[in-house]
């Protein structure tokens, strides 16, 4: 076990409760390979285990190659396992604003719910508290800022879908944590959907690179951006999921650009 995971003594947060560690981390690394990155991002997951114990225990599993920072149980009891200084490895193959080694800029945290394979059920109230007063010590001690608080689903659309479109990022925004615009109602009309292709889908595709999505900017409504859609959907315009680029999830795409565009010059 590395020497970093033994010396973490206590929790770098206060409202984690003990250390657990787990051995499964490594050195940040800037792009160029170089160490030293700081973490700018945070990653919320959910475990998709029907146990938290055999969820924890898994990330604390050589074997599994795998880890958080922290893990929230139901109950709202936190733990932490990696050091916030160290790369888990939480979020895998991924990419957001250009990186692509999403583990060496942020700092995931693993929420206890069985996820989609067993119902997505609700997350208890005193595991949100918990959370949010975690993901806001966090982000205050980092400088994270709001638009860079995603969901697992955000950096790799189409392979993950944690932590899901019943995690209440509208109350997280509210209490200082991310970035929320209000949907855009639903309605009918112009939309856009796989197998399309022509100038609107590669102006769509370029509003979600700009945004952050890893997006080919090339024309053309396939698998690929299908994914992104969902993905976006399951975040910001979580009353439909469906992949498909409609009237209610193109407006509040570029209501949410704007809001990040004022966020950044603030």
């Amino acid at each position: 076990m590395n020497d970093d995971t033994d010396a973490m003594a206590k929790p770098d947060s206060r409202f984690a409760a003990k250390v657990f560690p787990s051995p499964n981390h490594g050195e940040r690394k800037q792009p160029d390979g170089t160490p030293g990155r700081r973490p700018d991002m945070l990653i919320l997951h959910y475990t998709g285990m029907p146990i938290a114990g055999e969820a924890l225990q898994w990330l604390c599993n050589p074997v599994s190659q795998v880890s958080s920072h922290y893990f929230v149980f139901e109950n709202g009891h936190t733990l932490q396992l990696v050091p916030e200084g160290r790369r888990a490895w939480h979020a895998g193959a991924s990419h957001w604003g250009g990186e692509a080694d999403i583990n060496s800029c942020s700092i995931g945290i693993e929420i206890a719910n069985p996820g989609h394979p067993g119902g997505l059920p609700d997350f208890p109230e005193a595991q949100i508290a918990a959370t949010l007063a975690l993901c806001r010590d966090i982000c205050e001690r980092w400088s994270i800022p709001p638009e860079r608080v995603l969901a697992h689903s955000d950096v790799a659309p189409g392979r993950k879908i944690d932590p899901g479109e019943k995690f209440p990022w509208r109350r997280f925004a509210e209490g200082g944590v991310g970035l929320w615009v209000e949907p855009a109602p639903i309605r009918g009309g112009r939309f856009f959907a796989r197998g399309e292709a022509g100038q609107p889908v590669e102006a769509l595709q370029a509003m979600f690179a700009m945004l952050g999505y890893g997006v080919t900017v090339d024309g053309i409504y396939d698998e690929r951006l299908e994914a992104v859609v969902a993905a976006f959907q399951r975040h910001w315009r979580p009353e439909k999921v469906d992949g498909v680029a409609d009237s209610s999830t193109i407006t509040t795409l570029r209501d949410l650009l704007a809001a990040t565009q004022s966020a950044r010059v603030a």
